[in-house]
């Protein structure tokens, strides 16, 4: 470790910190104010939009309404970019002539890129044409993102609003938060991003691939596309799928440390801009930091120890007595250490993905970090909308459990937390350990899927349990070792990412729905306060017990016993 490293650790996170304010500022004003920005330029944009879908921008939904917009759009997503794989030998945009993707596969990448996720369990570059990476994943990188922007404000609406004279219990419109969020935030932002990663030298065009010869004579083909277009809404929208196999450790995608840099605060922009919007709706901005402090504090506590693990010799090769600057096996040397091990930590913090390093390289409490930063429910800033409604729900949780400690009905911005809330907010919390245990578990006691691994041991369970962590957080990053290019993995996978996403979605829209209608009650001298330092505390202490009681025993057979056993000099 270097105090080079640590300031590079350090000075992300105040560009993050200083660009969360105005950020969340901005998305206030484009979904509450009422005001949206650049009106004469975006506002017939956006109304030629919603009357050509036959959408009444005044008309709001239930929690049911919306619900069933959201699953409806996002079926016929995946139907959409399932035919357009299918059929992309025949479409234009293909100058490599890419043969039609498998049905199982096909189907992967559907569900992959709806739900948010990203996973690729295939090489871009070889695979799908520019069409397909253009119309198809591209497209669907910015509705997703745009979806997940919607959920988090149904429940912040669902929590900040207060009942009408006629009882209230809407939550805004499904078509109307899609739109904006397109439009006014995911558009314009991408656009100035890829110019940026255009003129730093990351590809933007529709060139066939060139052959070339290396200096060695080796014949070499080099892959060319639409790479800034996608790798701009990639980082921002928290998608993580990469238009190379490589993902951000190609130097078309990501060139220099200065592109490296603007990637992970495009991962956090919007994540962390969302918390001081929801303070913004509750009245109190406060109510938003505080959410900030937990989320900065268990960022900072894996950046740490991922740093310090990663600055630590390779084991395989200490053994053999080889001197080591830390493990660099999978690391880019124009990034080293510091910069993959802080990549990893922000990636999967966020339910990004993307990847500048090779995880399944790193030390085995190196790639334990960004397992458990998963595992704790995609609420460390987490991706685009998906943070803010996990890192809710499980201050509805601390809440609850303060109001147990004073003997009262826990109250929530003044709205009483009863058995229904409760209820709700639990199957949230379960629907994601029983997915990813259940399958992983299916996964290590059957030939299709030991068969796809590289790695015996425990090295191999983690591999295992990392690929259907990745899937169910909606994350899409992998430990490399494991081939999911098969029927079951491709199904299951599938599976995983539908059901963790669209199974928590909707107990989330349903908390929305039972809070909005709910009177506000005045704070009394029982009330728990949550702007303040204590609530920060109690939130971590939640979210960190949720995750280690549930993935503790799982954990200790993966990660935690290789590094034991590496430390005894035997390694898998």
């Amino acid at each position: 470790m270097t105090a080079t490293g640590w300031l590079q650790t350090l000075l992300f996170f105040a560009l993050v910190l200083a660009l969360t304010k105005p950020v969340g500022g901005y998305l206030f004003r484009v979904f509450e104010a009422g005001t949206q920005p650049l009106p004469r330029l975006l506002g017939p944009v956006e109304r030629a939009l919603l009357r050509l879908c036959g959408v009444d921008r005044e008309r709001e939904q239930t929690w049911g309404q919306y619900t069933v917009a959201l699953l409806a759009f996002s079926l016929l997503g995946v139907l959409i970019l399932y035919v357009l794989q299918r059929l992309q030998h025949v479409l234009p945009f293909n100058p490599q002539g890419l043969p039609a993707v498998g049905p199982e596969l096909a189907f992967n990448t559907a569900a992959s890129f709806v739900a948010n996720t990203n996973w690729q369990s295939y090489a871009g570059e070889s695979t799908m044409s520019y069409a397909t990476q253009m119309v198809g994943l591209t497209w669907q990188n910015f509705v997703s993102a745009a979806a997940g922007l919607g959920v988090a404000l149904a429940l912040a609406r669902g929590l900040t609003r207060r009942p009408g004279p006629e009882g209230r219990k809407t939550l805004g419109n499904f078509w109307v938060d899609l739109v904006r969020g397109t439009l006014y935030v995911l558009l314009p932002l991408s656009f100035v991003a890829a110019l940026f990663f255009v003129s730093q030298g990351v590809l933007q065009n529709l060139a066939p691939y060139h052959g070339v010869t290396t200096v060695e004579g080796v014949k070499q083909t080099l892959a060319f596309g639409p790479v800034a277009s996608q790798e701009a809404i990639k980082m921002l929208g928290t998608n993580g799928g990469g238009f190379f196999n490589a993902n951000s450790a190609h130097p078309f995608e990501n060139p220099t440390p200065l592109t490296n840099l603007v990637q992970l605060l495009l991962i956090f922009l919007l994540p962390a801009g969302l918390t001081y919007t929801y303070g913004k709706m509750t009245g109190d901005t406060k109510q938003g930091w505080v959410l900030f402090a937990a989320m900065s504090v268990l960022f900072l506590g894996g950046a740490g120890a991922s740093y310090a693990a990663e600055s630590q010799p390779n084991p395989a090769l200490a053994s053999a007595q080889v001197v080591q600057a830390g493990n660099l096996e999978g690391k880019e040397a124009r990034f080293g250490v510091a910069a993959s091990a802080l990549f990893a930590t922000v990636t999967t913090d966020a339910s990004c993905g993307a990847v500048n390093a090779m995880h399944d390289s790193f030390t085995a409490l190196g790639g334990l970090v960004p397992l458990v930063n998963m595992q704790l429910g995609e609420v460390i800033f987490g991706g685009v909308g998906a943070g803010l409604y996990g890192i809710l729900v499980m201050a509805v949780l601390a809440v609850f459990i303060a109001g147990l400690m004073v003997g009262r009905t826990p109250e929530f911005l003044g709205k009483k937390i009863e058995a229904r809330e409760m209820k709700l907010a639990m199957l949230y919390v379960l629907v994601f350990p029983l997915v990813i245990l259940g399958l992983s578990a299916v996964a290590a006691v059957i030939p299709q899927g030991t068969s796809s691994l590289n790695n015996a041991g425990p090295h191999g369970l983690s591999e295992i349990l990392y690929a259907f962590t990745s899937g169910v957080a909606n994350n899409g990053s992998a430990f490399a070792g494991l081939n999911a290019n098969t029927p079951f993995w491709n199904v299951s996978l599938g599976m995983s990412m539908l059901a963790g996403r669209f199974l928590m979605m909707v107990p989330v829209l349903a908390l929305a729905g039972s809070l909005v209608g709910k009177k506000v009650v005045a704070p009394g001298p029982g009330t728990f306060p949550t702007e303040g330092v204590l609530f920060t505390g109690l939130l971590v202490s939640v979210v960190l017990i949720v995750g280690a009681l549930t993935f503790f025993p799982a954990l200790s057979l993966g990660p935690i016993v290789e590094h034991f056993l590496g430390a005894a000099g035997k390694v898998y």
